[in-house]
């Protein structure tokens, strides 16, 4: 089969890149508003094909399957037009702006029986596969809190705040490892350069005491990409900036030796050894892809499809509007 890229911008590159070494897909098709860009894609990929619209795209019959790299504002008409035409689809992160727009474009994919995916591409990285299988197998125990931080020094965005641009990728990593339905948002952020939050703090809480924290930020002196999570038997730290232990698993912790009355509680740490698992190092993105493709070919789900990007959208779209309510908590409980 044939894959048609649109977008040739920041990530659309990477997508044709891994389409062409995909061994189930024949070839790629790209299209982008601009010429210029167009112009660099054939450059860079010879033999990459072009269309001149997205309607010529969209009308080739050996063109099976659209991903879409383009602003999330464009995600829903594109994504919309694609479906309707038979295509099944690849949306980048975030799958769009609002939940509604995104339960709009799960029915016509289901009513079509067309795959629609998000890429939410850290979900198929070999250290979060790995953290994954150890929450799986109860070795972690119960899990107690969620920890992020993903800041750098830029890029700036002019269609969207830093929530939407970095906090998809942790919330995303958050819900393939924990999969519980939260039942509450709140938000705080600052402005500084422009009328969009450039740093903010979200907290996400679910039904069994387990708190989960964001940290999103462009204006860090730092680029920090690490998340804590606390189990009741072990602790995990994922730093995806390290280039070789990205996951250190501790048996650190704290045990309840004495429970008197509420008043008197008797505690015990626990700090045993600390190890880095064997994680695996294919490219997450070449994961995808092939995910991706595979999901067309059988019919099954991929692992990150339209439901959940919509629960991370679920979350994005109560974070903004706590941040509108200066950090009101907002209830996802029907």
């Amino acid at each position: 089969m044939k894959i048609g890229v649109v977008g040739f911008g920041y990530w659309g590159p990477n997508l044709v890149r891994n389409f062409q070494s995909a061994p189930s897909v024949e070839g790629v098709v790209c299209y982008d508003a601009s010429d210029k860009r167009l112009a660099i894609a054939k450059q860079k990929f010879p033999g990459l094909e072009v269309a001149k619209t997205y309607e010529e795209l969209l009308a080739r019959k050996d063109v099976e399957a659209i991903a879409i790299a383009t602003p999330v504002s464009t995600h829903y008409p594109l994504g919309m037009k694609a479906l309707q035409a038979g295509k099944h689809l690849l949306l980048e992160k975030p799958m769009a702006e609002s939940v509604e727009q995104c339960r709009q474009l799960i029915e016509v994919a289901e009513k079509n029986k067309l795959v629609l995916m998000v890429d939410h591409t850290f979900v198929y990285t070999g250290a979060v596969r790995k953290i994954k299988e150890l929450v799986e197998n109860g070795r972690l125990g119960e899990i107690m809190y969620f920890d992020s931080v993903r800041v750098n020094l830029g890029l700036f965005q002019h269609d969207t705040n830093v929530v939407w641009d970095l906090a998809p990728h942790d919330l995303s990593i958050m819900d393939y490892i924990i999969g519980l339905e939260p039942t509450g948002v709140s938000a705080i952020g600052s402005t500084h350069f422009s009328d969009k939050e450039d740093v903010a703090y979200i907290s996400v809480r679910y039904a069994n005491q387990l708190l989960a924290h964001f940290h999103v930020n462009w204006m860090s002196p730092v680029k920090v990409r690490k998340i804590l999570i606390g189990g009741s038997k072990l602790m995990v730290v994922y730093d995806d900036m390290e280039p070789s232990e990205k996951i250190r698993v501790y048996d650190k912790g704290v045990d309840i030796k004495e429970r008197e009355s509420i008043y008197k509680v008797l505690v015990e740490y626990r700090t045993g050894d600390m190890w880095a698992p064997k994680i695996d190092l294919n490219e997450a993105l070449s994961l995808m892809v092939k995910d991706f493709a595979e999901a067309i070919k059988s019919g099954r789900r991929p692992t990150t499809d339209g439901r959940s990007g919509m629960k991370v959208v679920k979350i994005l779209e109560a974070a903004q509007a706590s941040l509108r309510q200066n950090g009101a908590m907002i209830s996802l409980v029907p």
